[in-house]
């Protein structure tokens, strides 16, 4: 292994997650000229949006099983091409099809940086260490969409800016190639390839040369690495079904309650309730820089509060916020400060869904599935979450026109406040339980499900 610090692997290893962050955020800003440039209707409009969450879906679906069989550290260095190829093409797209093909090669990076990411940067970490290392990803994340809206902002003024805006993207994707080519590969893989060795020295860098603590990890790695690989069928068996009701239940919840229609479309929301171009762009970078911050927070009192408590008082503060919203924006033609209120409310929504619904769903989906099926249910959660957003930002500008800011985002409200039920009614919590004791819970309770059947059939 490359002599080289813990604090340049996590970086390295979490720069996809900027990536992922940028180029899922810079089309905000950058459809605002796309739409005019190339004479785009609303369908238009969404499909450019949306074509990087198609192929977000293919990269998600196929690198869970790749990573298995070729390393997460070489899948990383694929994405980093893919990222660079993606963004290249993107910028010097003539028109509207060749455009959307380049994004959806796009999104296939971003879809797998979304799967291999938070798995390897976890693979890699102490394990006291986990739980912030995994959020880290989260906050590259949020750090990437605001490096995205600062970019928006600073081309704004050209009459090529967009191209400008999307090919950005090509610096930190040629970073992240050249920072992989001397990351470790994760200690996992190397023991599953019989390179126990290899694997040792890696987990000695990660642990500060600590020995108790590399051979215990040693011993775990070899356990885990010795069961047996689940597939479909164990995934929908009785046993999974409640984590497997978790994963897509949150997965959907996330999106389904309006995020990424914020994130993708506030400079659209803001020029709707009267600011110009250029004054909605610095004002979406000023919720940029407010939701960075909101998620270091979380990142720190993540271990600290339960996870449905969390998601619970997330969907509150969502719900009411985006009410609040629809309202300022039903009188915001005439009214200055109903612009204004629209705006802090839109603020507040993104706040809560940083510091709850963003990070919390990644961690529990990585939380809730047994072992011998963690990639394949990471993997499918994934999937849905990135389906429902795609359909989601798919159909929010025909939405947008039918129903108008104010109506439509009262719907997404509703929502919020239908998540609570889900949460309270099918969500169990994780906080302070090791993975092997929620699993040992998933094979109790199915036991006791079976006894409880059989004794009903003998009645």
């Amino acid at each position: 292994m490359h002599k080289v610090s813990t604090g340049f692997i996590y970086f390295f290893g979490a720069l996809g997650g900027l990536l992922f962050g940028y180029d899922t955020g810079v089309i905000s800003g950058a459809i605002l000229f796309i739409q005019k440039q190339m004479h785009l209707g609303a369908w238009q409009q969404g499909w450019v949006v949306s074509s990087v969450l198609l192929g977000a879906i293919l990269g998600a679906a196929i690198i869970g099983p790749s990573s298995d069989r070729y390393g997460r550290r070489k899948l990383l260095l694929l994405s980093a091409i893919i990222f660079l190829v993606g963004a290249i093409g993107s910028a010097f797209s003539p028109e509207f099809w060749s455009l959307i093909i380049f994004r959806v090669i796009l999104g296939m990076a971003v879809g797998a940086a979304s799967a291999l990411i938070p798995t390897y940067l976890a693979e890699l970490a102490p394990a006291d260490k986990r739980g912030t290392v995994a959020s880290l990803f989260q906050l590259m994340v949020m750090s990437g969409i605001l490096l995205a809206y600062i970019t928006n902002y600073s081309f704004s003024g050209l009459y090529t800016g967009w191209r400008w805006m999307l090919g950005f993207a090509a610096i930190p994707a040629a970073l992240l190639f050249f920072g992989g080519l001397i990351l470790p590969e994760s200690p996992r893989f190397l023991v599953k390839s019989g390179r126990v060795d290899e694997a040792r020295e890696v987990l000695d860098t990660m642990n500060g040369h600590d020995t108790t603590i590399v051979n215990r990890e040693i011993h775990q790695i070899k356990e885990q690495a010795g069961v047996v690989s689940g597939g479909w069928p164990e995934l929908f068996s009785k046993m999974v079904r409640p984590s497997l009701i978790i994963g897509v239940g949150l997965a959907i919840f996330q999106q389904v309650m309006g995020c990424n229609t914020v994130l993708y479309y506030a400079p659209t929301i803001f020029t709707d309730v009267g600011f110009g171009v250029s004054a909605a762009l610095l004002a979406h970078i000023g919720i940029g820089v407010f939701n960075v911050i909101v998620t270091a927070v979380a990142v720190t009192i993540m271990d600290k509060i339960d996870r449905k408590k969390m998601l619970i008082i997330g969907s509150v503060g969502m719900g009411i916020s985006l009410f609040v919203m629809s309202m300022g924006m039903k009188f915001s033609g005439g009214s200055h400060a109903a612009a204004i209120i629209s705006v802090i409310a839109l603020t507040v929504y993104i706040a809560f869904f940083s510091a709850t619904w963003g990070p919390v769903m990644w961690v529990m989906i990585g939380e809730v599935f047994p072992l011998n099926i963690r990639g394949l249910g990471n993997s499918f959660a994934s999937v849905i979450n990135w389906t429902a957003n795609m359909i989601v930002s798919l159909t929010f500008p025909s939405l947008l026109d039918f129903f108008g800011t104010g109506s439509l985002f009262i719907g997404y409200g509703v929502l919020c406040f239908l998540s609570i039920w889900f949460v309270h009614k099918m969500v169990f919590e994780t906080r302070n339980r090791s993975l092997e004791d929620i699993e040992a819970t998933l094979r109790e309770k199915a036991g006791e499900d079976e006894v409880a059947g059989l004794s009903t059939a003998q009645k």
